[in-house]
């Protein structure tokens, strides 16, 4: 009997909240013969299937972004980012990058963290930018494309966020009165659904809300 060919993975945003939690479950899983991850600086973690790729995305090499399914768990806050345009730079730009250098070297699904609220006509600026990554991801024409929008993200962050902190604590104290498409989501979850999806098979575009992702 013909063995089965396992997938390449490829993980942008590896150190983020998702995208950590992520790396461990595709690293976890026999599904993958080799997990990818575009980096600038060496996680320095050790796993025979852990593939790190020095990349600068300010001036990118697309023959380094290869695999079958593209995981983008990339972005920031407007606060570390310090502008605007560094925000959008981060969030739309270099995620758009990818995901066309992928495609060009035949990927076959592309698995992105939005936002509960992106909008490409929102009036705020953090949903507008969502939102018009979600619409230009969607002009590529993935064989499939996959777009997670959670609500506030809740898990052990490697750096303080006042803001967020205090987000999460007024979430858990609210928790029982908050509809489900608005409760706080554990990082977890979306890594879950991000690799459950994965290996479903579908094709074409799907969204996945945030009170979706609590089945995960």
């Amino acid at each position: 009997m013909t063995k089965p060919t396992l997938k390449t993975a490829l993980v942008v945003g590896a150190t983020g909240l998702v995208g950590n939690v992520l790396t461990h479950r595709l690293l976890d899983s026999s599904a993958y013969e080799k997990v990818k991850v575009l980096v600038r600086h060496s996680l320095g973690w050790q796993h025979p299937r852990l593939q790190e790729i020095q990349y600068d995305f300010d001036h990118p090499n697309g023959l380094l972004v290869q695999a079958d399914d593209v995981f983008c768990c990339l972005g920031t806050t407007m606060k570390k980012a310090g502008s605007k345009d560094a925000f959008r730079k981060i969030d739309y730009k270099y995620p758009l990058d990818v995901a066309q250098r992928a495609l060009v070297n035949r990927a076959k699904q592309f698995f992105l963290v939005s936002s509960m609220g992106a909008n490409p006509d929102s009036s705020i600026f953090y949903n507008r930018i969502k939102g018009e990554l979600e619409r230009d991801l969607t002009a590529l024409n993935y064989p499939a494309l996959f777009i997670f929008r959670p609500s506030l993200l809740l898990g052990d962050r490697n750096e303080f966020r006042l803001g967020e902190r205090i987000g999460e604590g007024l979430m858990k104290l609210l928790n029982p009165l908050i509809p489900a498409k608005y409760k706080g989501i554990r990082v977890e979850s979306v890594a879950n659904a991000m690799f459950q999806k994965a290996q479903e098979g579908l094709t074409g575009k799907h969204i996945i809300e945030s009170d979706q992702l609590q089945n995960f």
